[in-house]
């Protein structure tokens, strides 16, 4: 009913609007092609085609049908490769997750690119994810690898990690907050008094992790890393940016540095990724990272 030949006349029927230029087109004769759609209509008991003396168009169930049918052609001239690819051990589909502290629109886009032209048939999937939302991703999710996993050891046996670098923190307000001119160090009493500015932990199934709030204190969550600057510029609230990420801002004095009574400890991150799951890509992109390519290294960035 619909074989190969009877896509391919039933997309020219209804691009070109005409039995005859779809006939002339495909190098068949007009009765050829009008049987073969007539056949098709019949089988499946439907008009396809409005007819009339001038012109030919598709019915509703006609435009349903060239949407499908566009699909399942391009798929069937793919095959053949997507299948060599598969066999040659390159995934059908990868999965990655970025850590919201490494992620970049730039970084993503480059990297996708390089993955593309390497593996055409390939499907990726992109998402990006906070502190423990990045583990929940690769143990619950079908993840198959991990740009900034927390911590420098697997949760896991099945996971492997690659050391990335640390996270440095830098305690970070508005020169017109009121503890912008406190004597240092700060205490929490004085620091308890104000808002913490926090991303919120996108795990769903491992333990959520608070990056900084002191017991008693108001969080203002938002969601994500450029929110909680504006916020910090803004002195809307208080609390930790990475240091690479404030750094400019320090040095325009947009933002003050204090030193609080007990300062955040470094964040170690990793590449982490599945070893029930690694195929050529996987591979391909660990190879980036082992080799700090440059293709990677506006992930990078953000690591002291």
């Amino acid at each position: 009913m619909l074989d190969h030949e009877t896509i391919r006349s039933f997309i020219k029927v209804a691009e070109c609007q005409s039995f005859s230029r779809a006939a002339e087109l495909l190098h068949k004769t007009t009765a050829t092609i009008s049987y073969r759609i007539k056949m098709l209509e019949e089988s499946i008991g439907t008009q396809l085609f409005i007819r009339t003396t001038r012109s030919v168009s598709l019915t509703p169930a006609g435009h349903y049908l060239l949407e499908r049918c566009r699909q399942w052609h391009n798929w069937l001239d793919s095959m053949p490769d997507e299948l060599r690819q598969i066999n040659d051990g390159v995934e059908h589909q990868v999965n990655i997750v970025i850590n919201n502290l490494l992620y970049s629109p730039v970084a993503v886009a480059r990297l996708l690119a390089y993955l593309q032209q390497r593996f055409p048939f390939t499907q990726f999937h992109i998402s990006r994810q906070v502190y423990m939302g990045v583990w929940d991703a690769l143990l619950n999710e079908d993840c198959h690898l991990a740009i900034g996993a927390a911590g420098n050891e697997s949760l896991e046996n099945t996971i492997n990690v690659l050391p990335l670098g640390k996270i440095d923190w830098i305690f970070a307000l508005s020169p017109d907050h009121p503890l912008a001119n406190a004597t240092e160090p700060l205490r929490e009493d004085q620091l308890r008094l104000y808002p913490a500015i926090n991303v919120e932990d996108t795990s769903r199934n491992l333990a959520k992790r608070i990056a900084w709030l002191l017991p008693g204190q108001h969080e203002i969550k938002v969601p994500d890393l450029h929110t909680k600057l504006a916020c910090h510029l803004r002195g809307v609230g208080i609390g930790f940016l990475p240091h690479t990420l404030c750094q400019p801002y320090l040095d325009s004095g947009e933002l003050l540095q204090k030193k609080p009574q007990h300062p955040r400890h470094q964040s170690n991150l990793s590449l982490a990724w599945s070893s029930h799951l690694s195929g050529e890509v996987v591979k391909s992109i660990i190879t980036l990272f082992q080799n700090n390519d440059p293709l990677i290294h506006e992930f990078i960035l953000p690591l002291d």
